[in-house]
């Protein structure tokens, strides 16, 4: 089978680009062929005159629609799988691939279909789904959800004109959400069930590691910024200064590491691969205390399969991984309090620790395997085939 993979990447590396390029990688292990057709906001990174043409190209980028159909042409893929658009290609691609006859699914990593921002969470680090009800789109303006009026401004022109020309929902065949509670909260928003696919996130394969015992401090994994509860992880080290807590991940553009960030908390920055599973090993938890409802927190898997017990939030589709009391700790979102005594409950408690880890690994090697995914993709795939005609 032959795939287009149509995907805007972010300035930074973000866990969407793992996503996508881990899809791509299971593919190809199964022979098929795959051909990317990308864009990158790093190109207008740091460029005001860039941030003013993404704006405009973010609703309608009639450039990226002409290129792309001339590698549709030469390509003729099978299926053609669609990512990010934003904000360099648009919704405009639709009317080629609809024109071309061509099957199209949709990753939807987060929930930018209905909220601009896509996280469903304000300035304030509370969960919102206003731009779902009355006002639609407005209210990223008025409650200015990317703290830049500018952007907000452009992050709700582009939302609101593909949802007025209907471009996405008729230009998909089949959309791919990574969670039981991602999926009802879609058909909440008019998009039929017989539509939408659950696909949870692939972890790289893991080969050669080994074992480094109970881990010697607490971690945590992913993009640094407020909605991932980074916040809350320091203010929980504030508490315990007899742990040691190390945070790996690129530090989001709106954050600044806090001037009183307690001595025993290291940023250790962005770590993949090899380097990756060893933090992972040498780690004792791992925390994922996220303020939003996430996708699919690949960490925690990774944590899963490594043996690592996971302390999370309530929320989202963390609550669907993580079974309380089994192969981890649910926690209220936004509660630095309830985050600490979590880590207070499991750090002086080896057996415990180990036990979750076990359970976890049991769970994953069950439910999301490599091979398990794949099946879930390829059947996809085929339900948008078959939507298509």
């Amino acid at each position: 089978m032959k795939i287009l993979y149509i995907h805007n990447d972010y300035a930074r590396p973000s866990g969407e680009e793992h996503a996508s390029e881990e899809i791509v990688e299971l593919l190809r292990e199964h022979g098929h062929e795959v051909r990317w057709f990308k864009r990158s906001s790093a190109e207008i990174a740091n460029s005001k005159l860039g941030q003013i043409k993404s704006f405009f190209t973010g609703i309608y980028n009639p450039s990226t629609a002409k290129a792309l159909k001339k590698v549709l042409q030469e390509y003729k893929p099978d299926v053609v799988q669609v990512q990010n658009l934003y904000p360099l290609i648009s919704t405009s691609i639709f009317k080629p691939l609809k024109e071309g006859g061509y099957p199209v699914v949709m990753r939807c990593p987060n929930y930018r279909l209905f909220c601009p921002n896509g996280l469903c969470l304000d300035t304030q680090g509370v969960v919102c789904e206003q731009c779902w009800g009355k006002g639609k789109e407005i209210w990223c303006v008025r409650k200015n959800c990317t703290n830049n009026k500018f952007k907000s401004l452009g992050y709700a022109a582009r939302n609101t004109f593909a949802r007025i020309t209907g471009s996405i929902r008729k230009g998909v065949d089949m959309f791919i959400v990574q969670s039981e509670f991602q999926k009802r909260k879609f058909e909440s928003q008019g998009i039929p069930a017989e539509h939408i696919g659950i696909l949870p996130g692939i972890v790289p394969a893991i080969e050669n590691v080994t074992d480094k015992g109970i881990g010697e401090f607490v971690t945590f994994v992913g993009r640094v910024s407020a909605e991932k509860g980074i916040y809350e992880f320091i203010d929980a080290a504030r508490s315990l200064p007899h742990i040691p807590f190390k945070v790996a991940g690129n530090l989001d553009s709106s954050f600044e590491i806090p001037k009183d960030t307690p001595k025993n908390v290291e940023f250790v920055g962005f770590c993949k691969g090899d380097a990756l599973n060893e933090l992972y090993l040498k780690s004792r938890i791992i925390v994922v205390p996220s303020k939003w409802y996430e996708g699919f927190p690949n960490v925690i898997v990774r944590a899963m399969l490594l043996t690592r017990p996971v302390i999370t939030t309530n929320i989202g589709a963390m609550q669907s991984i993580i079974d309380n009391d089994i192969n981890g700790l649910l926690v209220p979102h936004a509660d630095s309090c309830s985050l600490m005594k979590a880590i207070e409950k499991l750090w002086p408690n080896v057996e415990l620790c180990t036990q979750m880890g076990i359970k976890g690994k049991e769970k994953a090697d069950a439910l999301y395997s490599r091979d398990e995914i794949y099946k879930s993709l390829m059947d996809i795939y085929k339900r948008a085939i078959e939507h298509n005609k």
